[in-house]
Protein backbone atom coordinates (compact mmCIF):
# COMPACT_ATOMS: atom_id res chain seq x y z
CA UNK A 1 0.00 0.00 0.00
CA UNK A 2 1.40 3.17 -0.92
CA UNK A 3 2.40 6.05 1.63
CA UNK A 4 -0.02 9.09 1.10
CA UNK A 5 2.45 12.00 0.37
CA UNK A 6 3.33 15.10 2.44
CA UNK A 7 1.53 18.06 1.51
CA UNK A 8 3.65 21.53 1.19
CA UNK A 9 2.36 24.31 2.92
CA UNK A 10 1.41 27.08 0.24
CA UNK A 11 2.58 29.94 2.83
CA UNK A 12 5.74 28.25 3.47
CA UNK A 13 8.78 30.08 2.22
CA UNK A 14 10.48 28.57 -0.99
CA UNK A 15 13.88 26.82 -0.42
CA UNK A 16 17.13 29.04 -0.78
CA UNK A 17 19.78 27.21 -3.38
CA UNK A 18 22.70 26.16 -1.90
CA UNK A 19 24.82 27.79 -4.52
CA UNK A 20 23.40 31.35 -2.94
CA UNK A 21 24.04 30.03 0.25
CA UNK A 22 27.08 29.36 -0.40
CA UNK A 23 27.94 32.33 -2.50
CA UNK A 24 26.47 34.53 0.27
CA UNK A 25 29.08 32.77 2.95
CA UNK A 26 31.97 33.56 0.75
CA UNK A 27 30.76 37.14 0.01
CA UNK A 28 30.78 38.29 4.22
CA UNK A 29 34.21 36.65 4.67
CA UNK A 30 35.71 38.70 1.25
CA UNK A 31 33.81 41.76 2.54
CA UNK A 32 35.39 41.06 6.66
CA UNK A 33 39.22 40.40 4.83
CA UNK A 34 38.86 44.09 2.41
CA UNK A 35 37.42 45.94 5.43
CA UNK A 36 40.43 44.56 7.53
CA UNK A 37 43.18 45.38 4.12
CA UNK A 38 41.55 48.68 4.33
CA UNK A 39 41.90 49.39 7.75
CA UNK A 40 45.54 48.25 7.28
CA UNK A 41 45.49 50.49 4.34
CA UNK A 42 44.62 53.59 6.12
CA UNK A 43 46.70 53.06 8.81
CA UNK A 44 49.41 52.55 6.98
CA UNK A 45 48.76 55.48 5.10
CA UNK A 46 48.04 57.74 8.24
CA UNK A 47 51.55 56.91 9.72
CA UNK A 48 53.43 57.01 6.19
CA UNK A 49 56.41 59.16 7.64
CA UNK A 50 57.14 56.23 9.80
CA UNK A 51 56.16 52.90 7.20
CA UNK A 52 57.37 54.17 4.57
CA UNK A 53 60.88 54.57 5.85
CA UNK A 54 60.35 51.26 7.61
CA UNK A 55 59.65 49.67 4.21
CA UNK A 56 63.04 51.27 2.18
CA UNK A 57 64.93 49.85 5.75
CA UNK A 58 63.37 46.58 4.86
CA UNK A 59 64.50 46.15 1.36
CA UNK A 60 68.09 48.03 1.92
CA UNK A 61 68.23 45.16 5.02
CA UNK A 62 67.18 42.38 2.40
CA UNK A 63 69.91 44.67 -0.75
CA UNK A 64 72.64 43.93 1.59
CA UNK A 65 72.29 41.11 3.65
CA UNK A 66 74.47 38.98 1.68
CA UNK A 67 77.43 41.51 2.72
CA UNK A 68 76.63 41.33 5.99
CA UNK A 69 76.42 37.13 6.12
CA UNK A 70 80.08 37.66 4.17
CA UNK A 71 81.14 39.71 7.39
CA UNK A 72 79.93 37.71 10.52
CA UNK A 73 81.69 34.55 8.71
CA UNK A 74 84.68 36.60 8.88
CA UNK A 75 83.56 36.49 12.92
CA UNK A 76 82.94 40.25 12.73
CA UNK A 77 80.78 41.45 16.00
CA UNK A 78 77.21 42.19 14.70
CA UNK A 79 77.19 45.62 14.98
CA UNK A 80 80.39 46.14 13.22
CA UNK A 81 78.87 44.13 10.41
CA UNK A 82 75.73 46.09 10.60
CA UNK A 83 77.83 49.37 10.44
CA UNK A 84 80.35 48.29 8.08
CA UNK A 85 77.47 47.14 4.95
CA UNK A 86 76.42 51.14 6.14
CA UNK A 87 79.38 52.56 5.37
CA UNK A 88 79.76 50.50 2.04
CA UNK A 89 76.28 51.16 0.67
CA UNK A 90 77.33 55.40 1.63
CA UNK A 91 80.65 54.54 -0.37
CA UNK A 92 79.00 53.26 -3.18
CA UNK A 93 76.59 56.06 -3.58
CA UNK A 94 78.98 59.27 -2.74
CA UNK A 95 81.37 57.28 -5.61
CA UNK A 96 78.85 57.62 -7.78
CA UNK A 97 77.48 60.96 -7.40
CA UNK A 98 81.49 62.11 -6.85
CA UNK A 99 81.77 60.21 -10.29
CA UNK A 100 79.42 62.48 -12.27
CA UNK A 101 80.62 65.84 -10.06
CA UNK A 102 84.06 65.19 -11.21
CA UNK A 103 83.32 64.65 -14.93
CA UNK A 104 80.77 67.29 -14.79
CA UNK A 105 83.44 69.91 -13.66
CA UNK A 106 86.31 68.11 -16.18
CA UNK A 107 84.03 68.75 -18.90
CA UNK A 108 81.94 72.03 -18.17
CA UNK A 109 83.78 74.58 -20.15
CA UNK A 110 83.31 72.24 -23.22
CA UNK A 111 79.59 71.70 -22.51
CA UNK A 112 78.86 75.19 -21.58
CA UNK A 113 80.68 76.28 -25.07
CA UNK A 114 78.14 73.11 -27.17
CA UNK A 115 75.28 74.44 -25.17
CA UNK A 116 75.27 78.24 -25.95
CA UNK A 117 75.93 77.12 -30.11
CA UNK A 118 73.09 74.36 -29.83
CA UNK A 119 70.92 77.02 -28.33
CA UNK A 120 71.77 79.51 -31.18
CA UNK A 121 71.12 76.28 -33.45
CA UNK A 122 67.97 76.15 -32.29
CA UNK A 123 67.08 79.42 -32.63
CA UNK A 124 67.50 79.72 -35.62
CA UNK A 125 65.72 76.23 -36.61
CA UNK A 126 62.62 78.01 -35.16
CA UNK A 127 63.03 80.95 -37.02
CA UNK A 128 63.76 79.29 -40.47
CA UNK A 129 61.75 75.37 -40.09
CA UNK A 130 58.66 75.07 -40.05
CA UNK A 131 57.78 76.36 -37.45
CA UNK A 132 58.63 79.79 -38.41
CA UNK A 133 58.73 81.31 -34.78
CA UNK A 134 60.91 84.32 -35.84
CA UNK A 135 62.82 86.53 -32.77
CA UNK A 136 60.23 89.32 -31.75
CA UNK A 137 57.80 86.14 -31.48
CA UNK A 138 60.60 84.47 -28.86
CA UNK A 139 61.19 87.24 -27.39
CA UNK A 140 57.08 87.92 -26.95
CA UNK A 141 57.09 84.52 -25.16
CA UNK A 142 59.82 85.51 -22.68
CA UNK A 143 58.00 88.71 -22.09
CA UNK A 144 54.79 86.67 -21.32
CA UNK A 145 56.61 84.14 -19.37
CA UNK A 146 58.51 86.74 -17.11
CA UNK A 147 55.09 88.68 -17.01
CA UNK A 148 53.23 85.26 -15.77
CA UNK A 149 55.88 84.85 -13.11
CA UNK A 150 56.25 88.28 -11.78
CA UNK A 151 52.20 87.40 -11.40
CA UNK A 152 52.51 84.10 -9.44
CA UNK A 153 55.18 85.36 -6.97
CA UNK A 154 52.72 83.87 -3.83
CA UNK A 155 51.71 80.81 -5.54
CA UNK A 156 55.20 79.92 -6.98
CA UNK A 157 56.35 80.96 -3.22
CA UNK A 158 54.02 78.70 -1.58
CA UNK A 159 54.65 75.81 -4.27
CA UNK A 160 58.62 76.33 -2.94
CA UNK A 161 57.99 76.23 0.75
CA UNK A 162 56.03 73.03 0.18
CA UNK A 163 59.30 71.70 -1.65
CA UNK A 164 61.13 72.56 1.07
CA UNK A 165 58.95 70.98 3.71
CA UNK A 166 59.12 67.83 1.60
CA UNK A 167 62.93 68.21 1.41
CA UNK A 168 62.72 68.31 5.14
CA UNK A 169 60.81 65.12 5.25
CA UNK A 170 62.81 63.15 3.00
CA UNK A 171 65.89 63.57 5.55
CA UNK A 172 64.00 62.86 8.38
CA UNK A 173 62.93 59.77 6.57
CA UNK A 174 65.91 58.68 5.42
CA UNK A 175 67.84 59.04 9.10
CA UNK A 176 64.65 56.36 10.25
CA UNK A 177 65.49 54.28 6.97
CA UNK A 178 69.13 54.18 7.56
CA UNK A 179 69.00 53.91 11.73
CA UNK A 180 66.06 51.11 10.83
CA UNK A 181 68.30 49.54 8.80
CA UNK A 182 71.54 49.43 10.96
CA UNK A 183 69.24 47.40 13.43
CA UNK A 184 67.71 44.83 11.33
CA UNK A 185 71.20 44.24 10.12
CA UNK A 186 72.49 44.14 13.91
CA UNK A 187 70.05 42.17 15.76
CA UNK A 188 66.96 41.53 13.52
CA UNK A 189 66.85 37.89 14.20
CA UNK A 190 66.51 39.32 17.98
CA UNK A 191 64.02 41.30 16.40
CA UNK A 192 61.87 38.36 14.82
CA UNK A 193 62.01 36.23 18.11
CA UNK A 194 60.43 39.20 19.57
CA UNK A 195 57.31 39.64 17.21
CA UNK A 196 57.23 35.93 16.75
CA UNK A 197 55.86 35.49 20.49
CA UNK A 198 52.93 37.63 19.58
CA UNK A 199 51.64 34.56 17.25
CA UNK A 200 49.86 31.95 18.96
CA UNK A 201 52.29 28.99 19.75
CA UNK A 202 50.66 26.41 18.07
CA UNK A 203 51.65 28.57 14.67
CA UNK A 204 54.95 29.55 15.46
CA UNK A 205 56.78 26.66 13.80
CA UNK A 206 54.71 27.09 10.56
CA UNK A 207 54.93 30.90 10.55
CA UNK A 208 58.97 30.78 11.68
CA UNK A 209 59.43 28.74 8.38
CA UNK A 210 57.31 30.64 6.42
CA UNK A 211 58.48 33.96 6.72
CA UNK A 212 62.13 32.39 6.14
CA UNK A 213 61.17 31.55 2.66
CA UNK A 214 59.31 35.25 2.51
CA UNK A 215 62.70 36.71 3.51
CA UNK A 216 64.74 34.47 0.88
CA UNK A 217 62.78 36.11 -1.86
CA UNK A 218 62.83 39.27 -0.85
CA UNK A 219 66.60 39.24 -1.20
CA UNK A 220 66.54 37.47 -4.07
CA UNK A 221 64.32 40.05 -5.97
CA UNK A 222 66.93 42.75 -4.46
CA UNK A 223 69.41 41.14 -6.61
CA UNK A 224 67.65 41.01 -9.44
CA UNK A 225 66.60 44.63 -9.40
CA UNK A 226 70.65 45.69 -9.18
CA UNK A 227 70.93 43.65 -12.25
CA UNK A 228 67.96 45.48 -13.80
CA UNK A 229 69.62 48.60 -12.92
CA UNK A 230 72.63 47.33 -14.27
CA UNK A 231 70.82 46.78 -17.50
CA UNK A 232 69.33 50.24 -18.25
CA UNK A 233 72.46 52.00 -17.11
CA UNK A 234 74.10 49.72 -19.94
CA UNK A 235 71.15 51.03 -22.12
CA UNK A 236 71.58 54.55 -21.97
CA UNK A 237 75.58 54.58 -21.85
CA UNK A 238 75.63 52.80 -25.37
CA UNK A 239 73.01 54.93 -26.57
CA UNK A 240 75.05 57.98 -25.26
CA UNK A 241 78.56 56.83 -26.69
CA UNK A 242 76.92 55.73 -30.12
CA UNK A 243 75.77 59.59 -30.43
CA UNK A 244 79.30 60.96 -28.77
CA UNK A 245 77.57 62.95 -26.24
CA UNK A 246 79.72 64.58 -23.21
CA UNK A 247 79.52 62.64 -19.48
CA UNK A 248 78.55 59.09 -20.83
CA UNK A 249 79.68 57.28 -17.69
CA UNK A 250 78.34 60.54 -15.43
CA UNK A 251 74.98 59.55 -17.50
CA UNK A 252 75.60 55.96 -16.99
CA UNK A 253 75.84 56.26 -13.25
CA UNK A 254 72.87 58.73 -13.12
CA UNK A 255 70.79 55.84 -14.70
CA UNK A 256 72.32 53.89 -11.88
CA UNK A 257 71.19 55.01 -9.30
CA UNK A 258 67.93 56.33 -10.43
CA UNK A 259 67.09 52.87 -11.85
CA UNK A 260 65.85 51.98 -8.32
CA UNK A 261 63.32 54.46 -8.46
CA UNK A 262 60.33 52.72 -10.48
CA UNK A 263 59.05 55.00 -13.52
CA UNK A 264 60.28 58.51 -12.48
CA UNK A 265 64.25 57.25 -12.25
CA UNK A 266 64.28 55.93 -15.77
CA UNK A 267 62.43 59.31 -16.63
CA UNK A 268 64.91 61.50 -15.20
CA UNK A 269 68.07 59.93 -16.69
CA UNK A 270 66.48 59.80 -20.03
CA UNK A 271 65.44 63.95 -19.39
CA UNK A 272 69.14 64.11 -18.64
CA UNK A 273 70.07 62.34 -21.54
CA UNK A 274 67.81 63.96 -24.04
CA UNK A 275 68.75 67.42 -22.96
CA UNK A 276 72.37 66.43 -23.31
CA UNK A 277 72.14 65.63 -26.60
CA UNK A 278 69.38 68.53 -27.88
CA UNK A 279 72.27 71.24 -26.65
CA UNK A 280 75.47 69.68 -28.11
CA UNK A 281 74.73 67.74 -30.95
CA UNK A 282 71.05 69.55 -32.04
CA UNK A 283 67.29 68.17 -32.55
CA UNK A 284 68.24 65.04 -34.81
CA UNK A 285 70.43 63.62 -32.11
CA UNK A 286 68.23 64.47 -29.28
CA UNK A 287 64.84 62.56 -31.20
CA UNK A 288 67.17 59.58 -31.44
CA UNK A 289 68.00 59.92 -27.34
CA UNK A 290 64.41 59.71 -26.89
CA UNK A 291 64.03 56.84 -29.35
CA UNK A 292 66.60 55.23 -27.51
CA UNK A 293 65.36 55.98 -23.80
CA UNK A 294 62.02 54.76 -24.77
CA UNK A 295 63.11 51.43 -25.46
CA UNK A 296 65.08 50.96 -22.74
CA UNK A 297 62.17 52.18 -20.29
CA UNK A 298 59.46 49.48 -22.78
CA UNK A 299 62.36 46.83 -22.17
CA UNK A 300 62.57 47.68 -18.48
CA UNK A 301 58.76 47.97 -17.72
CA UNK A 302 57.58 44.83 -19.71
CA UNK A 303 60.63 42.92 -20.57
CA UNK A 304 63.28 42.89 -17.71
CA UNK A 305 61.18 43.43 -14.95
CA UNK A 306 58.53 41.33 -15.73
CA UNK A 307 61.31 37.97 -16.60
CA UNK A 308 63.97 38.77 -14.48
CA UNK A 309 62.15 39.92 -11.29
CA UNK A 310 59.39 37.35 -11.59
CA UNK A 311 62.07 34.64 -11.82
CA UNK A 312 63.37 35.98 -8.55
CA UNK A 313 60.79 36.09 -6.74
CA UNK A 314 58.72 33.37 -8.48
CA UNK A 315 56.15 35.44 -9.89
CA UNK A 316 54.85 34.94 -13.40
CA UNK A 317 55.54 38.23 -15.39
CA UNK A 318 51.95 38.87 -16.03
CA UNK A 319 51.55 39.24 -12.32
CA UNK A 320 54.31 41.59 -12.27
CA UNK A 321 53.21 43.86 -14.89
CA UNK A 322 49.82 43.80 -13.55
CA UNK A 323 51.53 44.26 -9.71
CA UNK A 324 53.56 47.59 -10.98
CA UNK A 325 50.57 49.42 -12.69
CA UNK A 326 48.69 48.86 -9.46
CA UNK A 327 50.87 49.99 -7.27
CA UNK A 328 51.99 52.88 -9.24
CA UNK A 329 47.86 53.62 -9.53
CA UNK A 330 47.25 53.70 -5.83
CA UNK A 331 50.61 55.08 -4.19
CA UNK A 332 52.42 56.45 -7.12
CA UNK A 333 56.09 56.36 -6.76
CA UNK A 334 56.42 54.12 -3.53
CA UNK A 335 53.56 52.09 -4.50
CA UNK A 336 55.43 50.85 -7.45
CA UNK A 337 58.66 50.67 -5.51
CA UNK A 338 57.06 48.33 -2.43
CA UNK A 339 54.67 46.40 -4.54
CA UNK A 340 56.53 43.77 -5.84
CA UNK A 341 58.72 43.31 -2.70
CA UNK A 342 55.11 42.68 -0.87
CA UNK A 343 53.90 40.51 -3.83
CA UNK A 344 57.58 38.61 -3.48
CA UNK A 345 57.41 38.07 0.56
CA UNK A 346 53.41 37.04 1.04
CA UNK A 347 53.36 34.63 -2.13
CA UNK A 348 56.40 32.91 -0.27
CA UNK A 349 55.37 32.94 2.65
CA UNK A 350 51.84 31.19 1.59
CA UNK A 351 53.71 28.70 0.06
CA UNK A 352 55.97 27.98 2.57
CA UNK A 353 52.91 27.46 5.29
CA UNK A 354 52.86 23.75 4.85
CA UNK A 355 49.01 22.81 5.89
CA UNK A 356 50.30 19.22 7.22
CA UNK A 357 52.28 20.95 9.68
CA UNK A 358 50.67 24.10 10.35
CA UNK A 359 49.57 22.53 13.69
CA UNK A 360 52.77 21.39 14.82
CA UNK A 361 53.53 22.49 18.48
CA UNK A 362 57.05 24.56 18.64
CA UNK A 363 59.56 22.41 19.83
CA UNK A 364 61.99 23.24 22.16
CA UNK A 365 65.33 24.41 20.78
Amino acid sequence: MAMPRKRVRSGSAPRVPQGLVTAAAWSWRVLAVVAVLGLLWWLLTYFSAVSVPLGIAILLTALLTPLNRLLLGWKWPKGLAAAGCLVALALVVVGVFAAIGTQVAREWPELWSQAAAGVQSLVSWLGTGPLQIDSSQLDGYLAQFSQWVSDSRAELAGVAAKAGVGVGHFFAGLAIALIATFFFLASGEHIWTSILKVVPRHYQVATDRASAGGWISLVAYMRAQVLVALVDAAGILAGALALGLPMAWALFALTFVAAFVPVIGAVLAGTVACALALVTHGPVSALIMLAITVVVMEAEGHFLQPILLGRAVQLHPLAVLIGLAVGATLAGIVGALLVIPVLAFFTAFIRGLDPGRFGEPLRAG
